[in-house]
C-alpha cells in the first residue's frame, strides 16, 4: 500500500507542478508566437506536451482507482472524484481550445484556454494535498 500511495504522491505532485508552470507561464506566453509560427508551435507544444503529461496522467488515474479500492475512505473517494475532474477538464475543456489553435492563432480560443485551465490547475492543486495527506 504505501508503494502505491508513494507512487500517487510523486506522480501527482509533479503533475501539480507542471499545471501551475503552464497555467502561470507558458499559456499566457502563447500570446508572444508571432501568427505565421504559431500553427506549428502549438502542433509542437501539443505533440511534447503529450509525451510529458500523458503517462503521468495515466498513472495517477490508476492510483487513485486502486487506492480506491484497496482503501476506500472519503479522501480516496475525493481524490479519485478529481481524477475524474481533470480528465474531463483536459478533454472537454482545454483539448478542443488546443484544436482551434492548431490551425492558427484565436484569441478568443486562448482566452478560454487560460481561463478554464484554471479548474484543472485547482484540481491537481487539491489532489496533491490529498496525496500527501494520504502519505503522511
Amino acid at each position: 500500500m504505501i508503494g502505491l500511495l508513494v507512487v500517487q504522491t510523486v506522480a501527482t505532485l509533479v503533475l501539480v507542478g507542471l499545471a501551475w508552470f503552464v497555467q502561470v507561464v507558458h499559456y499566457p506566453l502563447f500570446a508572444r508566437v508571432p501568427g505565421d509560427a504559431f500553427a506549428a508551435y502549438e502542433r509542437e507544444h501539443a505533440r511534447r506536451t503529450t509525451w510529458v503529461v500523458a503517462p503521468l496522467m495515466g498513472v495517477e488515474a490508476v492510483c487513485a482507482a486502486g487506492l480506491l479500492v484497496a482503501e476506500p475512505s472519503a479522501l480516496t473517494a475525493l481524490g479519485a472524484l478529481l481524477v475524474a475532474v481533470v480528465w474531463t477538464s483536459t478533454f472537454l475543456l482545454q483539448v478542443p481550445c488546443h484544436r482551434v489553435l492548431e490551425r492558427g492563432w484565436n484569441e478568443a480560443a486562448h482566452r478560454r484556454l487560460v481561463r478554464t485551465s484554471w479548474l484543472r490547475t485547482g484540481a491537481w492543486s487539491a489532489r496533491g494535498a490529498i496525496a500527501l495527506v494520504l502519505l503522511v
